[in-house]
């Protein structure tokens, strides 16, 4: 039997949903008898496959980079996945919605720095959108899965019911926050 090829990706936000998957513990063992990572910070593969099964996307869609990713993803994704409160309606990353770039920039980088103020424009950090977007506004996502991280339990469930053949419904076991 051939296994379900998953790849994920942590865009603008904590990293806390892919701690969550690693918080599954034994279960993982469980489940890489079924499915083989072939992109993620979990593996050292540098270029996400043309064909992958199952993406999820962590994070939010804040800078060039993160777009990039998202716009890939869905390409290379049969099944998206729209992991965490984050890559679902932006969460901490869109408090900077109501300032500009710039007002953001400055004070980061000039108001609150002591010595040697910059500006990282072009010194290595991607560009930032004008504001913070979730996944769902960049490209069509098949699933979301709330919560501010979702459980392992939340993650066990939803593989489990998506290798199993069944469509998950996050919502019984997770809530935006939770």
């Amino acid at each position: 039997m051939s296994k379900v090829t998953v790849a994920t990706v942590w865009l603008d936000g904590c990293s806390g949903c892919h701690m969550s998957f690693l918080d599954m513990d034994e279960r993982l063992i469980e489940i890489a008898e079924k499915i083989e990572f072939v992109y993620s910070p979990f593996v050292d593969v540098k270029e996400l496959p043309e064909s992958v099964d199952l993406g999820i996307i962590e994070g939010a869609v804040s800078n060039e980079d993160d777009l990039k990713k998202a716009l890939k993803f869905r390409k290379s994704c049969k099944f998206l996945i729209s992991l965490g409160d984050c890559a679902i309606n932006g969460n901490v990353p869109a408090m900077r919605n109501k300032f500009s770039v710039r007002e953001c920039f400055d004070r980061a980088y000039h108001e609150n720095v002591t010595e040697h103020p910059i500006d990282p424009v072009g010194e290595g950090v991607p560009a930032l959108l004008e504001t913070v977007k979730p996944v769902h506004q960049v490209v069509p996502v098949d699933l979301f899965v709330q919560g501010c991280p979702p459980s392992a339990d939340t993650i066990y469930y939803v593989l489990t019911e998506l290798l199993a053949g069944r469509t998950p419904d996050p919502t019984t076991m997770t809530r935006f926050g939770a």
